[in-house]
Protein backbone atom coordinates (compact mmCIF):
# COMPACT_ATOMS: atom_id res chain seq x y z
CA UNK A 1 0.00 0.00 0.00
CA UNK A 2 3.45 2.01 0.78
CA UNK A 3 4.02 1.54 -3.29
CA UNK A 4 0.11 2.89 -4.06
CA UNK A 5 0.38 5.70 -1.68
CA UNK A 6 3.48 6.95 -3.42
CA UNK A 7 1.83 6.96 -6.99
CA UNK A 8 -1.08 8.42 -5.81
CA UNK A 9 0.98 11.49 -4.22
CA UNK A 10 0.87 12.53 -7.63
CA UNK A 11 -2.60 13.74 -7.17
CA UNK A 12 -1.15 15.89 -4.43
CA UNK A 13 1.07 17.45 -6.65
CA UNK A 14 -1.34 17.99 -9.39
CA UNK A 15 -3.13 20.33 -7.04
CA UNK A 16 -0.22 21.97 -5.81
CA UNK A 17 0.53 23.06 -9.80
CA UNK A 18 -2.95 23.85 -10.40
CA UNK A 19 -2.16 26.42 -7.36
CA UNK A 20 0.84 27.27 -8.35
CA UNK A 21 -1.06 28.29 -12.27
CA UNK A 22 -3.51 30.04 -10.32
CA UNK A 23 -1.07 32.08 -8.21
CA UNK A 24 0.69 32.80 -11.65
CA UNK A 25 3.85 30.91 -10.78
CA UNK A 26 5.00 29.10 -13.50
CA UNK A 27 8.14 28.23 -12.80
CA UNK A 28 7.10 26.82 -8.98
CA UNK A 29 4.40 25.02 -10.92
CA UNK A 30 7.32 23.32 -13.31
CA UNK A 31 9.40 22.36 -10.31
CA UNK A 32 6.11 19.86 -8.73
CA UNK A 33 5.34 19.06 -12.71
CA UNK A 34 9.30 17.81 -12.60
CA UNK A 35 8.48 15.69 -9.01
CA UNK A 36 5.81 14.43 -10.30
CA UNK A 37 7.90 12.75 -13.31
CA UNK A 38 10.31 11.48 -10.74
CA UNK A 39 7.50 9.62 -9.19
CA UNK A 40 5.91 8.47 -12.36
CA UNK A 41 9.11 6.97 -13.70
CA UNK A 42 9.80 5.06 -10.58
CA UNK A 43 6.60 4.05 -8.92
CA UNK A 44 6.32 1.08 -11.59
CA UNK A 45 9.49 -0.45 -11.21
CA UNK A 46 8.79 -0.36 -7.59
CA UNK A 47 5.73 -1.95 -7.73
CA UNK A 48 7.07 -4.68 -10.22
CA UNK A 49 9.56 -5.41 -7.92
CA UNK A 50 7.94 -5.59 -4.55
CA UNK A 51 5.34 -7.78 -6.74
CA UNK A 52 2.13 -5.52 -5.53
CA UNK A 53 -0.22 -6.73 -8.17
CA UNK A 54 0.38 -10.24 -6.20
CA UNK A 55 0.77 -8.96 -2.83
CA UNK A 56 -2.94 -6.71 -2.99
CA UNK A 57 -4.80 -8.52 -6.33
CA UNK A 58 -8.18 -6.67 -5.63
CA UNK A 59 -6.52 -3.12 -5.89
CA UNK A 60 -6.29 -2.02 -9.42
CA UNK A 61 -2.77 -0.03 -9.14
CA UNK A 62 -2.64 0.55 -13.07
CA UNK A 63 -6.19 2.44 -12.97
CA UNK A 64 -4.76 4.55 -10.13
CA UNK A 65 -1.83 5.19 -12.17
CA UNK A 66 -3.86 6.22 -15.18
CA UNK A 67 -5.85 8.46 -13.11
CA UNK A 68 -3.04 10.69 -11.73
CA UNK A 69 -1.28 10.23 -15.30
CA UNK A 70 -4.29 12.37 -16.65
CA UNK A 71 -4.62 15.10 -13.61
CA UNK A 72 -0.56 15.26 -14.12
CA UNK A 73 0.07 15.46 -17.36
CA UNK A 74 -3.20 16.44 -18.66
CA UNK A 75 -5.10 18.40 -16.67
CA UNK A 76 -2.53 20.70 -14.63
CA UNK A 77 -0.92 21.34 -17.87
CA UNK A 78 -3.66 22.94 -19.67
CA UNK A 79 -4.52 24.57 -16.57
CA UNK A 80 -1.11 26.09 -16.79
CA UNK A 81 -1.40 27.18 -19.75
CA UNK A 82 -4.62 28.53 -20.12
CA UNK A 83 -3.73 30.78 -16.28
CA UNK A 84 -0.27 31.92 -17.64
CA UNK A 85 -1.88 33.68 -20.95
CA UNK A 86 -0.01 31.19 -23.52
CA UNK A 87 -3.15 30.42 -25.36
CA UNK A 88 -4.95 32.83 -27.34
CA UNK A 89 -7.79 35.22 -25.98
CA UNK A 90 -11.64 34.16 -26.41
CA UNK A 91 -12.84 31.05 -27.43
CA UNK A 92 -10.50 30.26 -29.83
CA UNK A 93 -8.17 29.68 -27.25
CA UNK A 94 -10.86 27.94 -24.80
CA UNK A 95 -11.25 25.41 -27.56
CA UNK A 96 -7.26 25.04 -28.19
CA UNK A 97 -7.38 24.13 -24.35
CA UNK A 98 -10.46 21.86 -24.48
CA UNK A 99 -8.28 19.60 -27.34
CA UNK A 100 -5.67 18.34 -25.52
CA UNK A 101 -8.41 17.52 -22.67
CA UNK A 102 -10.70 15.34 -25.14
CA UNK A 103 -8.22 13.99 -26.78
CA UNK A 104 -6.30 12.54 -23.58
CA UNK A 105 -9.11 11.06 -22.37
CA UNK A 106 -10.11 9.06 -25.71
CA UNK A 107 -6.42 7.75 -25.42
CA UNK A 108 -6.78 6.87 -21.92
CA UNK A 109 -9.38 4.77 -22.30
CA UNK A 110 -8.41 3.09 -25.12
CA UNK A 111 -7.70 -0.96 -24.12
CA UNK A 112 -4.51 -0.63 -26.19
CA UNK A 113 -3.16 2.59 -24.70
CA UNK A 114 -0.53 0.47 -23.79
CA UNK A 115 0.50 -2.24 -26.18
CA UNK A 116 1.93 -5.80 -24.91
CA UNK A 117 5.50 -5.25 -25.90
CA UNK A 118 5.43 -2.05 -24.04
CA UNK A 119 5.37 0.84 -26.29
CA UNK A 120 2.49 3.74 -25.78
CA UNK A 121 0.05 3.83 -28.99
CA UNK A 122 -0.39 7.20 -30.03
CA UNK A 123 0.81 10.95 -28.92
CA UNK A 124 1.45 9.72 -24.73
CA UNK A 125 -0.07 12.93 -23.93
CA UNK A 126 3.01 14.31 -22.17
CA UNK A 127 1.60 17.92 -22.11
CA UNK A 128 3.51 18.75 -19.37
CA UNK A 129 6.53 18.40 -21.39
CA UNK A 130 4.72 20.99 -24.52
CA UNK A 131 4.06 23.22 -21.10
CA UNK A 132 7.69 23.19 -20.11
CA UNK A 133 8.99 24.10 -23.32
CA UNK A 134 6.77 26.67 -24.01
CA UNK A 135 7.23 28.52 -20.56
CA UNK A 136 10.99 28.09 -20.86
CA UNK A 137 11.54 28.97 -24.49
CA UNK A 138 8.71 31.63 -23.59
CA UNK A 139 6.96 30.46 -27.26
CA UNK A 140 3.75 33.10 -28.22
CA UNK A 141 0.06 32.03 -28.37
CA UNK A 142 -0.05 31.11 -31.87
CA UNK A 143 2.31 29.13 -31.90
CA UNK A 144 1.57 27.01 -28.66
CA UNK A 145 -1.92 26.94 -30.32
CA UNK A 146 -0.34 25.29 -33.16
CA UNK A 147 1.58 22.51 -30.86
CA UNK A 148 -1.30 22.11 -29.16
CA UNK A 149 -2.96 21.10 -32.68
CA UNK A 150 -1.25 19.00 -33.59
CA UNK A 151 -0.24 16.90 -30.98
CA UNK A 152 -4.03 16.70 -30.21
CA UNK A 153 -4.24 14.99 -33.95
CA UNK A 154 -1.49 12.66 -32.80
CA UNK A 155 -3.39 10.80 -30.31
CA UNK A 156 -5.33 9.44 -32.85
CA UNK A 157 -2.30 8.22 -35.41
CA UNK A 158 -0.81 5.16 -34.60
CA UNK A 159 2.73 5.49 -33.58
CA UNK A 160 4.20 3.41 -31.30
CA UNK A 161 6.11 5.61 -28.62
CA UNK A 162 8.75 4.74 -26.61
CA UNK A 163 7.97 3.55 -23.16
CA UNK A 164 11.23 5.05 -22.13
CA UNK A 165 11.33 2.65 -18.09
CA UNK A 166 9.61 -0.24 -20.10
CA UNK A 167 10.23 -0.66 -23.75
CA UNK A 168 12.79 -3.48 -24.43
CA UNK A 169 14.52 -2.29 -26.90
CA UNK A 170 17.14 0.61 -26.26
CA UNK A 171 16.42 0.20 -22.82
CA UNK A 172 19.62 1.63 -21.31
CA UNK A 173 20.13 3.88 -24.03
CA UNK A 174 16.68 6.02 -22.90
CA UNK A 175 16.87 5.37 -19.27
CA UNK A 176 20.23 7.36 -19.73
CA UNK A 177 19.20 10.29 -22.58
CA UNK A 178 15.54 10.23 -20.48
CA UNK A 179 18.05 10.98 -17.19
CA UNK A 180 20.05 13.59 -18.89
CA UNK A 181 16.93 15.30 -20.06
CA UNK A 182 15.21 15.27 -16.59
CA UNK A 183 18.56 16.80 -15.57
CA UNK A 184 18.32 19.62 -18.51
CA UNK A 185 14.86 20.23 -16.94
CA UNK A 186 16.11 21.13 -13.48
CA UNK A 187 18.76 23.61 -15.01
CA UNK A 188 16.68 25.08 -17.14
CA UNK A 189 14.35 25.96 -14.63
CA UNK A 190 16.57 27.30 -12.28
CA UNK A 191 18.48 29.37 -14.78
CA UNK A 192 14.65 30.37 -15.59
CA UNK A 193 14.24 31.40 -11.96
CA UNK A 194 17.18 34.17 -12.15
CA UNK A 195 16.07 35.12 -15.79
CA UNK A 196 16.26 33.61 -19.30
CA UNK A 197 16.98 30.13 -19.96
CA UNK A 198 19.95 29.13 -21.97
CA UNK A 199 19.10 28.53 -25.81
CA UNK A 200 22.02 26.22 -25.71
CA UNK A 201 20.71 23.89 -23.40
CA UNK A 202 16.97 24.47 -24.25
CA UNK A 203 18.22 23.38 -28.10
CA UNK A 204 20.36 20.72 -26.24
CA UNK A 205 18.04 19.33 -24.19
CA UNK A 206 15.35 19.18 -27.87
CA UNK A 207 17.79 16.50 -29.36
CA UNK A 208 16.49 14.06 -26.92
CA UNK A 209 12.72 14.66 -28.04
CA UNK A 210 13.74 14.22 -31.01
CA UNK A 211 15.48 11.50 -30.74
CA UNK A 212 12.14 10.37 -28.69
CA UNK A 213 10.17 10.49 -31.78
CA UNK A 214 12.83 9.79 -34.16
CA UNK A 215 12.92 6.11 -32.71
CA UNK A 216 9.45 5.85 -31.96
CA UNK A 217 8.53 6.27 -35.75
CA UNK A 218 12.13 4.13 -36.52
CA UNK A 219 10.48 0.92 -34.49
CA UNK A 220 7.08 1.56 -35.49
CA UNK A 221 7.66 1.46 -39.70
CA UNK A 222 10.47 -1.79 -38.31
CA UNK A 223 7.82 -3.57 -36.47
CA UNK A 224 4.69 -3.67 -39.53
CA UNK A 225 7.48 -3.80 -42.13
CA UNK A 226 7.98 -8.19 -40.30
CA UNK A 227 4.56 -8.47 -39.44
CA UNK A 228 4.17 -11.88 -41.03
CA UNK A 229 2.53 -12.00 -44.41
CA UNK A 230 -0.98 -13.97 -43.70
CA UNK A 231 -1.39 -16.80 -46.23
CA UNK A 232 -4.97 -17.12 -48.19
CA UNK A 233 -6.69 -19.61 -46.52
CA UNK A 234 -7.65 -22.58 -48.57
CA UNK A 235 -10.96 -24.08 -48.95
CA UNK A 236 -10.83 -28.11 -48.97
CA UNK A 237 -12.76 -29.74 -51.76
Amino acid sequence: MAVHLYTASGTVLAFLMVIAAFDGDAIRALWISLAALVIDGTDGMLARRLRVKETIPSFDGARLDDIVDYITYVFAPVVLLWTGGYLPDGMLGGTLAALPLLASSYQFCRVDAKTDDHFFLGFPSYWNVVAFYVIVAGLGATTTGIILAVCSALVFVPIKYIYPSRTRIFRRTNLLLTAAWLAAYALLLAQKSDGDASSVIIWASLLYIAYYVGSSVYLTLVGRSRRPVSQPETVEA
